[in-house]
């Protein structure tokens, strides 16, 4: 099978100024962007799994969208909303993007090469958790049975596994994780389950496949496994993910944002 590689950028929480006064998101977002198209295994598409902005303004998807012009002249681009999004103003401003549902909860299922990806939308507006709705777990059952032989990741913005980062936890997906494992547990052709929510990248068997969270573009969520630790963010190096599928296994790894030195060949 060929060769596809598909970049998943996360939690960009692009806004005009910086977040808590320190966190310019918007040329962090750029910076992401840049790092995507300068990557030497270069992806053939990318999708963005929610939180694309912080304030979920029409003006803040304009910012959105204008960082993103590069990437949309090189490769496919597919977006989700977060927590921090709005569905009515993200339609608005990417109405080129036809991918995206008119109405409704915003899943979808697209071709990308030899794989499937199915988005699924978990947002609740004006909540920081996250659901999967009955509507939405038996659409994803029937896709999945549609297209039983194709390579197919699942992404969605709230991860509806345990992390063990337990503020962010108590903030997944509350309504429908259960029925969801029951479904991905069903079709084994599901081989990511891709998510973003809490800064960081996490790797973890779940449903019988793999499942995994992105580092964030800008801001990492502080890794403190104690029930009573403090909702915090640390300012350590911003990544992305890169899933590469060749010689029919799906390959995933965490890519820096930041340019460094090399490659240098050992002497």
């Amino acid at each position: 099978m060929t060769a596809f590689c598909l970049a998943q950028l996360s939690d960009l929480h692009v806004s005009a100024t910086p977040l808590q006064g320190i966190v310019p998101t918007e040329p962090m977002a750029r910076a992401a962007v840049a790092a995507v198209l300068r990557a030497e295994a270069r992806p053939d598409a990318c999708v963005l799994t929610g939180d694309l902005v912080d304030a979920g303004t029409a003006d803040s998807y304009a910012l959105l969208a204008d960082l993103l012009r590069p990437l949309e002249a090189r490769m496919p681009v597919y977006l989700m909303p977060g927590n921090h999004d709005a569905r009515g103003p993200l339609r608005e401003v990417f109405t080129h993007h036809r991918y995206l549902p008119a109405e409704g909860r915003l899943n979808y299922r697209v071709e990308i090469g030899p794989l499937a990806l199915i988005a699924l939308d978990t947002l609740v507006e004006g909540s920081g958790h996250g659901c999967v709705d009955a509507a939405t777990l038996g659409w994803l059952d029937a896709a999945l049975a549609a297209e039983s032989s194709r390579p197919t990741i699942v992404a969605l913005h709230h991860p509806p596994f345990a992390t063990g980062i337990a503020f962010m936890d108590r903030l997944g997906v509350r309504e429908g994780a259960a029925e969801l494992e029951a479904v991905i547990a069903r079709h084994p052709q599901v081989k990511r389950v891709i998510a973003g929510h809490v800064h960081r990248a996490i790797t973890l068997g779940w449903a019988g496949t793999i499942g995994m969270t992105a580092p964030s573009t800008a801001q990492q969520i502080a890794l403190e496994p104690a029930a009573d630790a403090p909702e915090a963010f640390v300012m350590e190096p911003p990544g992305w993910l890169l899933h590469r599928r060749g010689g029919g296994v799906l390959r995933s790894a965490v890519m820096p944002v930041e340019r460094s030195a090399g490659p240098i060949d050992y002497a």
